[in-house]
């Protein structure tokens, strides 16, 4: 029985490891301004947005220190990430129907102004496992399942004996 019952918790502890992930991996990219040279999309975080640049030509990631933002007329701070995006945080992007968003980058001896609007729909309070991470829900409970049938089944046979 103890041995069960630290099966079930060793998997509840790497279950919850497991559901934890990054939310602007999951989210989805929104297309913001196109120029000759540059692509900016960006995607909706918790603390804001996360901006990402890239060529027209080639696709590939612009990694500039030039690079400011400025939402309804306001300059917001911006903090370039490891994975090539830029990280604007303003949590107040969110709701409140479309943000005119501007930004000027500084690339290939030239400075770019790309302009577009975003709109970011309300952040849920409660968001949900389960609805969010089906996939992981469903393993954990089909191998505590498999688990509680095993220590069941155990018990019968050890009661017959």
């Amino acid at each position: 029985m103890r041995v069960a019952l630290g099966v079930i918790a060793s998997i509840l502890v790497c279950g919850s490891a497991a559901l934890a992930v990054d939310s602007t991996r999951s989210a989805t990219r929104i297309s913001i301004a196109r120029s000759a040279l540059l692509i900016l999309d960006a995607t909706g975080t918790d603390a804001g947005l996360a901006l990402r640049v890239r060529r027209a030509n080639d696709q590939s990631l612009i990694s500039s220190n030039d690079v400011t933002v400025a939402i309804d007329g306001r300059n917001q701070p911006v903090k370039r990430q490891t994975d090539g995006t830029y990280l604007v945080s303003t949590p107040e992007v969110r709701g409140a129907g479309e943000r005119q968003i501007e930004v000027v980058v500084g690339h290939d001896g030239i400075r770019e102004l790309l302009t577009g609007k975003v709109s970011l729909p309300e952040a849920t309070a409660t968001t949900s496992l389960l609805r969010d991470h089906k996939q992981q829900a469903w393993w954990i409970l089909n191998v505590v399942i498999v688990i509680i049938a095993a220590v069941a089944w155990s018990r019968r046979k050890s009661a017959r004996s």
